[in-house]
């Protein structure tokens, strides 16, 4: 039997998310509000909430990393709700990569014509959560790609379902 566009999606984020919160794991496990005010003095108060948004990320991609694996073991596979958590990974992970709710740093919509990396910071930024995000962006960029039909077109469906 062939596989479903929700089951091959489902597989591709959780690998995705398992490397996501592999890397935020890591580098949060290892990072302090010290040692960012070490690498780039004066800017506590906002090396707070970005380490603030990047645990929130991590949890969220955390609990959609344990949702994919719930929707894979299921028999037979679930495509509607494999749907629904698609939809909820492009709105929780993806979207918050690229525009936290706390605004501390953003997307730079023109990056993908000048070749940079498209996350900036509002205020100056130490090299290793800059490092970070350059590691993360790509991958997030490639999931949003894949997901956005989440974003929107089945926002509608299910809303033409009612």
């Amino acid at each position: 039997m062939e596989k479903s566009m929700a089951k091959a999606q489902t597989e591709q984020a959780g690998e995705f998310l398992s490397q996501a919160v592999q890397t935020l794991s890591d580098y949060l496990n290892e990072t302090t509000l010290s040692s960012l005010e070490t690498e780039e003095p004066g800017r506590s108060a906002y090396y707070r909430e970005v380490l603030s948004n990047l645990r929130k990320l991590a949890v969220y991609c955390e609990e959609g990393l344990a949702a994919c694996r719930i929707m894979l073991q299921q028999e037979p596979f679930q495509d509607t709700a494999a749907e629904k958590t698609l939809y909820q990974i492009y709105h929780r992970c993806i979207e918050e990569f690229f525009t936290p709710k706390k605004d501390t740093w953003y997307e730079d919509s023109r990056a993908a014509y000048t070749g940079r990396h498209a996350i900036r910071f509002h205020e100056p930024a130490p090299a290793s959560l800059k490092k970070l995000m350059a590691s993360l962006e790509s991958g997030y960029q490639s999931m949003r790609e894949e997901l956005e039909y989440y974003g929107t077109d089945y926002r509608m469906k299910m809303v033409q379902s009612r």
